[in-house]
């Protein structure tokens, strides 16, 4: 099965046997993955709810029997999650900043800040990949209203490349949510 001196499993078996090789892999890389992830986050839950996911999404691959380095598969994914959960934080400080200068007879219910942090997130994650000027293009228009000249002026480019780059947000977008 590996070495499991070096808390290495490997996967490359039946299909009966994947239970009990994802159980064993659970019980031997649970504990040095929260650790790994506690001292990336700083937080003991976050690591906990990280690394459970970490080994929900490895569970929810389609053919877990050829991976031959289940950590090194832990690794890349929890190193994914970990970029995600900075993103989100990020996000969200920089909403609850916003937040913090709306007049207070302006401020949302704790749902509508929920709805509104959830549509940023969903923001984020479709626009991820694309190129900083493309993200903050389709962000001034969409979020800001901003004309495509006021966001030209802002950018630094031409009315056109602008159109460009919301053409680019927008077909990314689709796609992102067609798949």
């Amino acid at each position: 099965m590996g070495n499991a001196q070096q808390g290495q499993g490997e996967f490359s078996t039946t299909a009966s046997d994947a239970s009990r090789l994802l159980g064993e892999e659970f019980r031997r890389s649970y504990g040095w993955l929260k650790a790994r992830l506690w001292r990336k986050t700083g937080c003991q839950f976050v690591a906990e709810d990280l690394s459970s996911e970490a080994f929900v999404q490895l569970v929810s691959m389609q053919d877990t029997q050829t991976v031959r380095e289940p950590r090194a598969l832990l690794t890349t994914i929890s190193q994914r999650l970990v970029f995600d959960f900075w993103r989100r934080r990020d996000l969200e400080n920089a909403y609850l900043r916003e937040l913090a200068h709306v007049p207070e007879h302006a401020v949302q219910s704790e749902e509508e800040k929920y709805q509104m942090l959830q549509m940023l997130i969903e923001i984020d994650r479709r626009l991820s990949g694309l190129p900083s000027k493309v993200k903050l293009a389709f962000i001034y228009s969409q979020l800001e209203g901003m004309t495509y000249a006021e966001i030209a002026t802002k950018l630094g480019v031409s009315i056109s490349m602008v159109g460009q780059y919301m053409t680019k947000a927008l077909t990314h977008c689709l796609q992102v949510q067609s798949s």
